[in-house]
């Protein structure tokens, strides 16, 4: 793949609102305006939210560790937007990105991409297609942080050559790896298929051979075994029938049995009816009865009660009740009658539905045997008139001509799964990659060696085809990374910065406008090294760097532009 299939990415604005600090306003950064940028602000101003507002609109998460609840302005609660406009080519792309509401849109020249498809795929066409940069290889390549920020070489070895891969543009060799394995997989899974469809065909096979063997010796054997089980099931289905007719008559015995049961279930209801309101006038009568033998004067009207007309009262109500008392117990004893009837009924109802289960599946052992005897009775005719079923034979040939189609979809499936497992071979770490990887090597080490020594850092490094490093003096001493001064790692950190994007460019598959220097020269740097990478960025052509710092004063003369970030009644503004 040839230089020239990536055009250069010019980053050209980063607008946010109601994102971390910041307010319902926008805050727009232009990003291609002055090739050198200072960012200067008090902790807490809000200056490096630019870089979280680049990776998030980006990439969906933010440079620094902050959960993407966190992003939200907290004053506000809502409306979190951040906007990242670039050109790639005749192409203007703006990537539109909030929380509360979810927002996701890519524009193409003004149109918005299609949104069908869900956010991961949103975002995989994104990296892939347009920026054709993953989050990593954005942060080793634009952007160089001193809290968050995992340098180059303390990535673990894996992810160390994915950064390479990304920016050397092969990362495809490792998709097709990953394609390939999994059309592997499919091939094992096809073979195993294919071999067990071939053994079964093969045991089809020999038994139709034997069936054919088997009728040309037993015809005889055969027309009698199959008569005789002919006759049996015939037997068997007048059997089932005699029985089915049994169950019906016995039905219509038991249906008449309980004829009476509408009428039974009509009475019992009568009867409870009349139990209620019998209950209901004991009840009443009791009431009346007591109210008088408690009370002497009419609690209505506050008159006094008579005892002879208390008398009366009392004794006309309990003969009615005792009348009632009698009616209940009568109409007790025949509701039990009737109860009685309908247990009996109920169990009758039984007995019927078993029977009529019973012939359910006498029919349907009737239906099976029917039609096993309409099939033996053809093959008892077809016994009778020829030797062996034409169909016998067609059904002989279609099975070998399957197992001739197995066997040639197996040849041709291990010739496939050669060719994979030779192409994947290739493919794998160890091969192509390997190859492109070793012509780069020399040319990464000299560029490496070359920045360390534009700042006046005196070693020779190394790394290895497995991104290991091998650090030496002038003395030829062997050192590692974690055995220099923060100072000298920020070094060969900025060191491999300048060198991935000059193999970027180089080939042009990580190639931008943007470089953003976040708070390098207040700690690890000293006042020499400080120096010294300012001469670096000088010499940079077509590049914009920003520079986040605290040192406003050593260093705002040596950068054609300043952006002042300051905190307002708790909200970020950039100070004109």
């Amino acid at each position: 793949r040839g230089s020239g299939l990536r055009t250069l990415i010019t980053f050209k604005y980063v607008r946010w609102r109601n994102f971390l600090s910041t307010g319902n306003n926008f805050t727009e950064i232009q990003l291609d305006r002055n090739s050198t940028t200072l960012i200067i602000g008090e902790n807490g101003a809000g200056k490096s939210t630019i870089l979280d507002a680049l990776c998030f609109g980006l990439f969906g998460k933010p440079f620094r560790g902050i959960n993407k609840a966190q992003l939200v302005n907290s004053v506000n609660m809502s409306g979190a937007m951040v906007e990242v406009e670039f050109e790639i080519g005749s192409k203007k792309i703006k990537v539109v990105r909030g929380i509360k509401p979810n927002v996701f849109e890519i524009y193409v020249n003004g149109k918005m991409y299609n949104q069908d498809a869900n956010v991961r795929d949103y975002q995989k066409y994104l990296e892939q297609q347009i920026l054709k940069l993953n989050y990593r290889s954005f942060t080793q390549v634009v952007i160089l942080g001193s809290s968050t920020f995992i340098p180059f070489m303390q990535l673990k070895s894996r992810h160390r050559r994915e950064v390479v891969e990304e920016i050397l543009d092969i990362q495809i060799f490792s998709l097709m790896n990953m394609l390939l394995k999994q059309k592997l997989k499919a091939n094992a899974d096809d073979i195993r298929d294919v071999e067990y469809n071939t053994s079964l065909t093969e045991e089809k096979v020999d038994l139709q051979e034997n069936y054919i063997d088997e009728i040309k010796k037993n015809k005889d054997k055969l027309l009698e075994e199959k008569t005789t089980l002919l006759s049996s099931n015939s037997k068997e289905v007048h059997i089932r029938l005699a029985k089915i007719g049994e169950f019906k008559y016995n039905i219509d015995s038991l249906l008449k049995e309980i004829s009476d049961a509408d009428s039974v279930k009509s009475k019992y209801q009568k009867l409870q009816s009349i139990k209620s309101t019998l209950n209901e006038k004991h009840r009443a009568h009791s009431s009346t009865i007591n109210f008088f033998e408690t009370n002497e004067d009419c609690p209505t009207c506050q008159q006094h009660i008579s005892k002879l007309f208390k008398n009366d009262i009392i004794k006309e109500k309990r003969k009615d009740t005792d009348k009632i008392s009698q009616g209940l117990s009568e109409l007790k004893n025949e509701l039990e009658k009737y109860k009685e009837r309908q247990k009996q009924i109920i169990e009758i109802a039984d007995k019927i539905r078993e029977h009529e289960v019973q012939i359910a599946k006498d029919n349907e052992s009737i239906l099976q045997l029917e039609k096993f005897n309409s099939r033996l009775q053809t093959e008892i005719n077809q016994l009778e008139h020829a030797d062996v079923n034409k169909n016998d034979y067609e059904k002989l040939g279609e099975l070998k001509s399957s197992l001739i189609n197995f066997t040639e979809q197996k040849s041709k499936l291990i010739e496939d799964k050669t060719y994979s497992e030779t192409a994947r071979n290739m493919l794998q770490d160890t091969g192509i990659k390997t190859k492109i990887i070793k012509q780069y090597l020399p040319i990464m080490n000299k560029l490496i060696n070359t920045y360390l020594t534009s700042m006046e850092f005196y070693v020779n490094f190394t790394l290895d085809e497995s991104f290991e490093e091998t650090i030496k003096s002038r003395h030829r001493d062997d050192f590692s990374y974690s055995s220099f001064s923060e100072g000298e790692k920020m070094r060969i950190d900025l060191a491999l910065l300048f060198t991935w994007r000059a193999v970027a460019k180089m080939k042009n598959s990580a190639n931008t406008n943007l470089l953003i220097l976040d708070e390098i020269f207040d700690s690890s740097l000293d006042g020499t090294g400080t120096d010294e990478f300012l001469k670096i960025l000088n010499t940079l052509g077509g590049e914009n760097v920003f520079v986040i710092s605290h040192k406003q004063d050593a260093l705002a003369d040596k950068f054609r532009s300043t952006i002042k970030f300051d905190k307002i009644k708790n909200f970020s503004h950039v100070v004109d």
